[in-house]
């Protein structure tokens, strides 16, 4: 068979595409790709962070590394009407304009790691879940328990400080104490470590 015989019998793309009509069951649905089927692709972590040792090993998603209006774009889409979405501190700070940019949230993130790493007893936990921050447990101050939990330093944008630190707590966790920055956080690493 010649290849123009071959072609000659191939289907007419162009006519068979006008001519095909959707099963009856499926015709009034339309697909389209929504913003939070985007936005939960931009927030997924490629690699293995869970064995991060430090904030910057954790920055593999499309949102720590697309173009910042991309992403705001992205992320005001995705949480039109009042939507909870999972995403960064640093995210919905940039939003709201309390931070000038990403590499900001990140300086923040890295300088507390910095700190913490250092002193005995602290340690990073890298991963939480898509969108989510990793945070700092000083060991020393678990109860000993199954259901303890220890003190934790986490990131927050409720407020301009951008940390927490979480009292150690057995079963009913106090109230968040919020710290003004990572100078704020060196400060009072002698009480935070004593709770």
């Amino acid at each position: 068979m010649s290849a123009s015989t071959a072609l000659s019998r191939l289907p007419n793309q162009r006519g068979d595409q006008t001519k095909r009509r959707p099963p009856a069951r499926l015709a009034g649905l339309r697909v389209e790709p929504t913003a939070a089927l985007e936005w939960s692709q931009a927030i997924e972590r490629m690699g293995y962070a869970t064995a991060a040792t430090d904030p910057g090993q954790t920055r593999r998603s499309w949102v720590d590394r697309a173009p910042e209006r991309q992403v705001l774009h992205l992320f005001r889409a995705a949480s039109a009407g009042g939507n909870q979405v999972p995403a960064p501190w640093w995210l919905r700070a940039l939003h709201r304009g309390d931070l000038l940019h990403r590499a900001a949230g990140f300086a923040v993130e890295d300088g507390v790691h910095e700190l913490l790493v250092n002193r005995p007893g602290w340690f990073y936990v890298p991963w939480v879940g898509d969108g989510e921050d990793g945070y700092w447990e000083y060991v020393p101050s678990d109860p000993g328990t199954s259901t303890g939990l220890p003190t934790t330093v986490v990131l927050t944008d409720a407020h301009q400080g951008w940390l927490d630190a979480l009292p150690a707590h057995e079963h009913d966790p106090r109230p968040a104490v919020p710290i003004a920055g990572v100078a704020g956080l060196a400060a009072r690493l002698p009480e935070i470590e004593g709770w």
